[in-house]
C-alpha cells in the first residue's frame, strides 16, 4: 500500500483527491459527483477532482477505485455499478468485498419520457399504443444493466407489452435520438432530462418513485398510473477501496454528511430532483446489501442479459 494511504486521518489528504465517475459528462452520476466534489473540497482542504471513466455499466470507474492504492481515490457509486452490474458482468473485482460503502448521498427518480413525435399524453396512452405498434416501440437506455433498462423491463412485465431495447453509451447520446424520434421512450434519470423536459423537448409521463418529485409536481408516479411494481430510483454514494484505513473512511463519511446538511449543497441537489437521506456507515452498508439482493432478484425474474 502506498505511504499516502497510511497517513494519519488528521492530516489526510495531503494531495488532491480523485472522485471517479463511471459515466460520461452530463449524465446523472456526473452531475451528482460534481455537486458533491465542489462542496467536499473546502471541507477536506484539498481539491476533489472529478474524473470520468465511462463504460461497462459504470464499472470501469468502480474497478479502478477497487484496485487503487494511492490513498486518495474514491468513486461516486451508483446503483448500476454496485447492485445491478455484478449480476450481469464478469467483473475483475468483487463489488461486495473490494469496495467499502463510505457515505450515502441521495437518490433521484427515473422518469418515463417520450419523444414529442409520439401521440401520447399518459402512461395509459403509451400502453395502448405499444399494444398495437408494429414494429414495436423502441426504448433508449444508457447501456445494458442501467436503471433505464431495468425500469423499462419492469414496465414491460407489468403492462404486458413488448418494447425493443436500444442501448447507448450514455444518456446524452440517447437523448439526441429520443428528441429526434429515432427512439420513442426512455426511463432516464431526472438530472439527465430535467432541462429537456422543462424546455418541452420531450414529454414526461411518470416518475418511478413512490411519491411525486418536487421538480415535476404535475407528473404522476407509476403507481398513480396503475403500475406500482415499477418502483426504482438511481441512488448514489461514495465508495473507497477496501484497503482504506478506517479512520480515513470515518473522516470522509463525516465530511459528506456535513456538506449534505449545508443549505448551499441541499439547494443544488434539490434543484436536480434529488432526495437527500443521510445514513450512518452501517445503514449504508445494509442498504447496499439489500439493493444488491433486490436487483439480483429483478434481473433473474425478467431474464435480463447483456446484449
Amino acid at each position: 500500500m502506498a505511504v499516502s494511504a497510511l497517513q494519519p486521518a488528521d492530516t489526510w489528504p495531503t494531495r488532491s483527491v480523485r472522485m471517479l465517475v463511471g459515466s460520461a459528462p452530463g449524465g446523472g452520476t456526473d452531475i451528482m459527483a460534481r455537486i458533491v466534489a465542489d462542496a467536499l473540497g473546502p471541507v477536506l482542504k484539498q481539491a476533489v477532482v472529478v474524473e470520468n471513466r465511462p463504460g461497462a455499466s459504470n464499472t470501469i470507474a468502480a474497478s479502478t477505485t477497487a484496485k487503487a492504492s494511492d490513498g486518495v481515490t474514491m468513486v461516486m457509486g451508483v446503483v448500476t455499478a454496485h447492485a445491478i452490474a455484478p449480476h450481469l458482468l464478469d467483473l475483475p473485482y468483487d463489488s461486495n468485498a473490494d469496495l467499502i460503502p463510505v457515505a450515502y448521498v441521495g437518490a433521484v427518480p427515473n422518469v418515463l419520457v417520450v419523444s414529442n413525435t409520439l401521440p401520447v399524453q399518459s402512461v395509459a396512452d403509451l400502453v395502448a399504443l405499444a399494444q398495437t405498434s408494429r414494429p414495436t416501440l423502441n426504448y433508449a437506455s444508457s447501456g445494458t444493466g442501467s436503471t433505464q433498462q431495468i425500469a423499462a423491463e419492469m414496465f414491460k412485465d407489468a403492462a404486458g407489452i413488448e418494447l425493443t431495447h436500444v442501448p447507448y453509451r450514455g444518456s446524452s447520446a440517447a437523448q439526441i435520438d429520443l428528441m429526434s424520434g429515432q427512439v420513442q421512450l426512455s426511463f432516464d434519470t431526472l438530472p439527465s432530462v430535467l432541462a429537456q423536459i422543462q424546455a418541452n423537448k420531450m414529454r414526461a409521463l411518470a416518475v418511478t418513485t413512490a411519491t411525486r418529485n418536487a421538480q415535476l409536481p404535475n407528473v404522476p408516479t407509476m403507481a398513480e398510473a396503475g403500475y406500482a411494481q415499477v418502483n426504482i430510483n438511481a441512488w448514489y454514494g461514495l465508495y473507497m477501496p477496501a484497503s482504506t484505513p478506517s479512520a480515513v473512511v470515518d473522516k470522509v463519511h463525516a465530511a459528506v454528511n456535513h456538506i449534505l446538511a449545508q443549505p448551499s449543497t441541499q439547494t443544488r441537489l434539490l434543484a436536480i430532483g434529488a432526495v437527500i437521506q443521510p445514513m450512518s456507515q452501517t445503514e449504508f452498508a445494509q442498504f447496499h446489501d439489500a439493493e444488491f439482493q433486490r436487483y439480483g432478484d429483478i434481473i433473474a425474474k425478467n431474464n435480463i442479459r447483456i446484449q
